[in-house]
């Protein structure tokens, strides 16, 4: 076998077999063979054939960005887009689902069950969900959920519960896996709610056809102390529409996105903007954190990225933008309840099966006690989180409700996290159960703004 057949796709950490390497690929598989050599210890080569891999890595990811395909423009210029009805309130407080939505629960709870929960440790550690899994979670119709039914979508009302109980739902399986899949349906979601005639016809037939772009909102900042409200992101009117300057960071699957929804501050009011991967200007790294690693992170730059005048989505007064922060900021509460659901199911079973002392230590009080207390805040985060939900899809303000749950799933989600570990002894600090890397996810409910969307 030659060393090009040997540094070809469908390795386990190389690009899709339906896929081919430039030169930059052939390079750093080259230098990952070496590094697996013996041969360098011997020759004292290791650190700098290391941080060779690194480099090349690091500086080929940053100046190669995927080409987009081009999103043919459709649509009139000014004219509103179509939107959904208010979901109609019920006449007294009833967060029970619909038979729709649980219909869309019980699918996507076994995807999560059969396909998601399988692929998340792999996916984990090669900070990448897995081709199969990305597709069949374009089957079960996850990027169109918010889209308009007259659009090809399936909402026929405000989505906001329904995403709610379907990001809970998914992250049973696994956070990281969960945000990869729902990326593309929150873009999706901000045309269907905020998107002009223009916008909507250019962009959401690629959504509702077979070949559905990866996208992504990308809000987050590196910047200390970092406020959502006030991004450092700028854009800058010109005669031909904005420039955009920034660094975004923790954005998902960035690296195959073909379209962006980017957060910058114009003339003192945060906006939004629709910036496709094509742009001039635009260019992609990796960016992996602690956790949420199957979601592909990675940090968006923009260096005078020009954009045209009507790819501002929504009003540019900051209204739209702050709706965004908290339909957003709700998606991850959801997500914080299915992961620390999942917890719950999994320590459940080994503190009854666990021997200590010559019985179950579920028999130990403070064992009993702290799994009673994961299964009590998880409940209250729920029903905190879908009122707010139920709010937001009403068409109401849930501005209230809506910084209540992030409160109570940022401080009780990690606690939830942390419990999960501790109740697991030594083996809660081994990547042998799951339990760790939930612990890493749900670290991340309080920092990471923007993502995903409901």
């Amino acid at each position: 076998m030659s060393l090009i057949n040997s540094l070809k796709p469908g390795g386990k950490h190389g690009v899709p077999s339906s896929e081919s390497r430039d030169p930059i690929g052939f390079l750093v598989a080259g230098l990952n063979k070496l590094a697996q050599s013996d041969l360098i210890d011997t020759l004292r080569l290791r650190k700098p054939t290391e941080q060779a891999v690194f480099t090349v890595t690091r500086n080929g990811f940053k100046t190669m960005t995927t080409a987009s395909r081009t999103f043919a423009k459709a649509g009139s210029k000014g004219a509103g887009g179509v939107r959904v009805p208010a979901a109609q309130p019920k006449d007294v407080f009833d967060l029970t689902p619909t038979e729709d939505q649980q219909m869309l629960v019980d699918v996507v709870t076994e995807f999560a069950d059969e396909v998601v929960r399988p692929a998340a440790t792999e996916a984990n550690e090669t900070c990448e969900a897995p081709e199969a899994l990305l597709k069949a979670s374009l089957e079960i119709g996850l990027p169109i959920l918010g889209v308009p039914e007259a659009l090809g979508g399936i909402s026929e009302e405000r989505s906001a519960m329904a995403g709610t109980l379907v990001a809970e739902a998914l992250s049973r399986g696994d956070l990281g896996l969960a945000v990869a899949t729902l990326a593309p349906g929150s873009v999706a979601t901000a045309l269907g709610l905020w998107g002009t005639d223009a916008q909507q016809q250019t962009y959401l037939p690629a959504f509702t056809g077979d070949d559905v772009p990866a996208a992504a909102l990308a809000l987050n900042e590196a910047t200390v102390l970092f406020d959502v409200l006030s991004p450092t992101t700028t854009a800058t009117r010109t005669s031909e529409g904005f420039v955009l300057s920034g660094v975004k960071t923790l954005v998902p699957r960035g690296a195959q996105a073909e379209l962006f929804v980017v957060g910058a501050s114009l003339e003192g009011e945060p906006v939004l903007f629709l910036v496709e991967s094509s742009a001039a200007g635009l260019s992609v790294e990796a960016d992996p954190a602690m956790g949420v690693r199957a979601a592909s992170l990675t940090r968006l730059h923009l260096d005078q990225v020009t954009v045209p005048a009507d790819a501002v989505l929504g009003a540019t007064d900051g209204t739209t933008y702050v709706e965004c922060v908290r339909l957003s900021r709700l998606a991850w509460c959801a997500l914080a309840i299915g992961t620390g659901q999942a917890v719950l199911d999994y320590v459940t079973p080994y503190v009854k099966e666990r021997q200590a002392f010559g019985e179950p230590i579920a028999h130990r009080q403070s064992v009993a006690f702290m799994v009673a207390n994961i299964a009590i805040e998880l409940q209250a985060m729920r029903l905190v989180t879908y009122k707010a939900a139920a709010r937001a899809a009403a068409g109401k303000d849930f501005t209230r409700e809506v910084a209540l749950a992030r409160k109570i799933c940022t401080d009780k989600g990690m606690q939830i996290g942390l419990d999960g570990v501790q109740l697991l002894g030594g083996h809660g600090f081994v990547k042998e159960h799951p339990v760790e890397r939930w612990y890493r996810d749900l670290r991340a409910i309080g920092i990471m703004e923007g993502s995903v969307l409901v």
